[in-house]
């Protein structure tokens, strides 16, 4: 049975460096999905009503009754609030002052709470763990609304994709989370405060050595990418799939994995994008490899050429 979590008293199946079972394990991974799916709805009924949705800030802080009396007027209006109220269902709202920060102080993670020490943190979020070694991470906005980080591509030379880490969304922030608790170190989002602050709850992990060699890091779901077909500005690019999808997985450096409880290696964070279809379109080999590493991970770089057919 989940706990209450000691900041927000919302259920939490994680505490500690203690995994979650099988059931728990489910669950917030249910959470995760159930989350994706309202904000695509959401995103739908807006662009129905003429809202842009994106970037999807706007959409994500959206208050239950922020399109009041025009629900009364249209049954696209009516659409929209309910989808409204259904993803902030999936979201709880939080403040700052639950964690024992204030909201009005010009940096509010400056100091460590009563309850709180920080433990790390980056340009995209910081960590802190309290007194029974969870972890808490505040993924903190840009100015333009951004947040959180993904890959962009564009065309290199000699036919190579270029992915460069740029400032992402909170759609891509929920999808990373989501992955993060599918592969790596079980994690759960703990709510959004009204400032726009994303907050994660994940499992501890002790560090690893310093310069620790990754490029054993579980090679059958987070395949090893040829710099043949692909270059990127983040270390150990990778090819997971995801619901059937490829995706281009990265930053995986030895100080976003840490060693659970029971011995193994989980990512703690990551960068990640689908792998565009109009991109791979026109590199047919490139595209190749991947249906191929689909099936086999350690698939090389050609194909294998039947003797008899030469």
């Amino acid at each position: 049975m989940p706990k209450a979590d000691p900041f927000t008293g919302q259920p939490s199946h994680l505490e500690g460096s203690r995994l979650p079972g099988e059931e728990g394990w489910s669950v917030v991974l249910d959470g995760h999905r159930q989350r994706l799916r309202a904000l695509d709805q959401l995103g739908q009924k807006a662009a129905q009503c003429g809202i842009r949705t994106n970037p999807d800030r706007a959409l994500v802080l959206a208050e239950a009754d922020e399109v009041g009396l025009l629900e009364f007027a249209e049954d696209r209006w009516r659409e929209l609030g309910q989808a409204i109220r259904e993803f902030r269902a999936t979201l709880p709202e939080v403040r700052l002052e639950d964690f024992g920060f204030s909201s009005e102080a010009a940096d509010p993670f400056e100091a460590n709470t009563t309850q709180l020490r920080r433990i790390g943190g980056g340009v995209e979020a910081l960590a802190f763990a309290d007194t029974q070694d969870s972890v808490y991470k505040f993924f903190h906005f840009r100015e333009g609304g951004e947040i959180g980080a993904t890959f962009a591509f564009a065309r290199g030379e000699d036919e190579v994709l270029q992915a460069t880490a740029v400032p992402g969304s909170y759609r891509r922030l929920f999808e990373k989370l989501r992955l993060t608790h599918l592969i790596g170190m079980p994690t759960e989002i703990a709510g959004l405060t009204p400032e726009g602050i994303l907050v994660a709850k994940q499992t501890f992990g002790q560090m690893l050595p310093e310069k620790t060699d990754m490029s054993g890091l579980d090679p059958d779901r987070l395949i090893p990418i040829p710099s043949r077909f692909l270059r990127s500005d983040r270390d150990h690019p990778r090819l997971l799939f995801l619901d059937g999808d490829p995706w281009l997985v990265g930053d995986t450096h030895d100080r976003n994995v840490v060693l659970a409880e029971d011995d193994t290696w989980r990512v703690i964070d990551l960068v990640a994008a689908p792998l565009p279809p109009e991109w791979l379109g026109p590199m047919p080999l490139f595209r190749d490899w991947i249906e191929r590493a689909r099936l086999d991970p350690r698939a090389e770089i050609l194909a294998a050429v039947n003797d008899d057919e030469l």
